[in-house]
Parts: structure tokens; sequence; C-alpha cells
């Protein structure tokens, strides 16, 4: 016979392990969004702690994590968002294309305050780009450039088609995008495969134009910056390395 008012002991065993197994819980999802908030190197932020060879470094780790189907999706938790309300440290800059299909964050894996990106159809260098270029290289002391052109790229097919026929009209303002990317195409052997070395003088022509901007050029004298350019390709995922200002590569 149980006393009125007294509580079962295998009442007490349930609540006591429904309450184990609560806090178990609550310690394997924190201990879970805490490794998936990746650390910049020695908890600084990554401008300040990544050279520009470990900066590309980071997003070619991440690009391969992304083609693989393994991205971790790091800084994009609560803490982070928080963390980046008080200032941003980017460790690379990304000049890319508008195109939906191209997403630098998710291309290269990383998360809220890790890159500057700056976004134009044909990844063009206006001066409107190269003023947030220098903005987050002056200012933010973002240590690496990343100029990334795509497979497919409708901007530069349309400045083929501007250059095969330089008396058909563009309409509105596309002009402002073709212009600078028929250069690209008048270097381009004719064949087959144009679009895809359009694509690839394209990014190289804007990879020395960027280089070249004297606030740009002053930081890569110094040793503090490096301006690359790359290729995305749409289905694999894959990022591939073209120019490296630096090392001189083809």
């Amino acid at each position: 016979m149980i006393a009125s008012g007294a509580v079962p002991i295998w009442r007490r065993a349930l609540v006591t392990v429904v309450a184990g197994s609560a806090i178990l819980s609550a310690v394997w999802f924190l201990a879970s969004a805490r490794a998936h908030e990746k650390p910049a190197p020695d908890g600084a932020a990554p401008s300040e702690q990544v050279s520009p060879d470990q900066s590309l470094k980071l997003l070619q780790d991440g690009n391969g994590r992304f083609v693989s189907g393994i991205a971790e999706h790091p800084h994009q938790n609560v803490e982070r968002r928080q963390s980046v309300a008080k200032g941003q440290h980017p460790f690379a800059v990304v000049l890319a294309c508008a195109d939906s299909r191209v997403a630098p964050e998710l291309v290269f894996d990383t998360g809220l305050g890790d890159l500057f990106v700056v976004r134009v159809a044909g990844n063009i260098a206006d001066p409107a780009m190269l003023g947030s270029i220098e903005y987050a290289a002056e200012q933010l002391g973002a240590p690496l450039i990343v100029v990334m052109g795509h497979q497919s790229c409708g901007a530069v097919s349309a400045a083929i088609d501007a250059v095969k026929n330089p008396t058909a009209a563009i309409p509105g303002h596309l002009g402002a995008l073709i212009d600078p990317i028929k250069p690209a195409v008048q270097s381009a052997k004719p064949g087959d495969d144009l679009l895809d070395r359009a694509i690839d003088a394209n990014v190289s022509n804007v990879v020395a134009q960027v280089a070249s901007d004297a606030p740009i050029a002053e930081l890569i004298h110094a040793g503090k910056l490096k301006v690359v350019g790359g290729r995305y390709n749409l289905a694999s995922g894959e990022f591939v390395l073209l120019t490296d200002l630096n090392s001189k590569k083809p």
C-alpha cells in the first residue's frame, strides 16, 4: 500500500531517466553546433591571421568539400552572427558573376563574415566593382582577391554575339556589361570552344586590371595581397585556378 501523496519508486526512476536523457541531448546539440563552427586560426579574425597563400588554401579546401558533397557550412550559427555584427574581417574578396548558379559562399563552403563578395554579370571590374574591392583590401585587410568566371557565362556569350554582329543593337544597359568583355572575345582564337576560351581570357584580363589598380598594386608589392583568377564548373562544382599573378602561372 502506497501512502497518499507519496511518489512511486518506478515513477521517480522514470523522471530521473527522462531528465538525464534531456541533459545528454542538450550536451550533444551544443557539441554538434560547436563542431560546425570552425574558428579562424589561433582564434583570431581570418584576415588578421591568414596569409594570401593560406587564404587560397582555405578556399580550395572548402571547394573540395563542396564538390564532394560533404560541406560543413561553417560560421552559420547564432554565435557567429552575433560576433560579426561587431565588425567584419573577411579572409578573401571574390569578384564573381551575378549568375544565380554561382554563389561563392556555397562554392567555397564558407559562412558569415568569411568572404567579401562583389557580383556583377560577366565578373567585370568597372569603377564601382574596383571601389568595393579596394575597400575590402585596404580597410578590411582581406589578403586575397579571386576573380571567378564560370562555365556557360551568358554575358561572355552575349559579347561573342556582339563581336560577330557589330551592327546589331544592344538593348538597355547591357552594352555596359558586354563592352568590357569584347577584348577577351577578340583575343581568343575562333573554334568550337570559343566560349570557354573567351571566359578564361576575360578572367585573365580582369585579374590584370584589378592588379594594376594603384591601391591594389601597392598591397601586392608589399606582399600583403594576392590576386588570382579561376573558372567555376556548373556541373561538377569545381573551381579551377587559371591565373595566379604572383607565381605567373599560365
